[in-house]
């Protein structure tokens, strides 16, 4: 029940720090936003809870943030903003990436309390990053093109089809494919496909709840 509760309080809180992020810095908020949420969203991913009584990946709500993040660009500054949020969200993936690892190359001195723990999680995150990466950048700049493609062919209206599709198609594809390349081994296949199947039902629930939040953001635009 508890989690079930957060997961919902969660998705308040980050879309609408999507929205602050634009109203008080503009452009250059949303492009932090998709830079911290990719890193923060790699680094929680790694755990699991169940939530609904759905085994769910819990970087599954940040994820998403991503998606309304880039939506409001396109909508607002067009298609080639947006791409260049997406290409910083994969740059700072990388430097995330070579900075966890490097991190853990260092002999740690006789004092040190944290290696093991380190080590046990960015070890676990190495491939949960790159799945990530690899899945971000794709799936991101398939939601850019065909958000853009569908503002084309309504001209310019209907926000919430536009956003709806764009969004829900991507990220459940970018979710499925994600946990099969983090944690299939990790996990047996049948685990595998409860996670990835329950985790799309939650990308799902966030991709609906997004659409008031574009629309707030349009109207912040304005």
């Amino acid at each position: 029940m508890l989690n079930s509760l957060l997961i919902f309080g969660e998705i308040i809180l980050a879309f609408t720090g999507v929205i602050l992020s634009f109203k008080f810095f503009e452009k250059e908020g949303v492009f932090a936003w998709v830079c911290v949420a990719t890193v923060l969203a790699n680094i929680i991913t790694a755990k699991t809870a169940r939530i609904f009584g759905m085994d769910v990946a819990i970087g599954t709500v940040l994820f998403s943030t991503v998606y309304l993040a880039t939506d409001i660009i396109s909508e607002v500054y067009g298609k080639q903003e947006s791409k260049k949020a997406v290409k910083m969200g994969l740059c700072a993936n990388i430097v995330f990436i070579l900075a966890s690892q490097i991190a853990l190359i260092y002999v740690p001195s006789e004092f040190d309390y944290a290696h093991s723990f380190m080590k046990d999680l960015f070890g676990l995150n190495l491939r949960i990053s790159i799945a990530s990466a690899v899945m971000y950048y794709i799936s991101n700049l398939a939601d850019v093109y065909l958000f853009d493609k569908l503002k084309q062919a309504t001209n310019g209206k209907h926000l919430w089809l536009r956003n709806n599709v764009s969004t829900v198609l991507c990220n459940c594809l970018e979710n499925f494919f994600f946990i099969f390349l983090a944690f299939y081994g990790n996990y047996d296949l049948k685990t595998v496909c409860s996670i990835a199947l329950c985790t799309s039902a939650v990308e799902l629930i966030c991709a609906l709840c997004d659409t008031p939040f574009l629309y707030l953001a349009k109207k912040i635009s304005k």
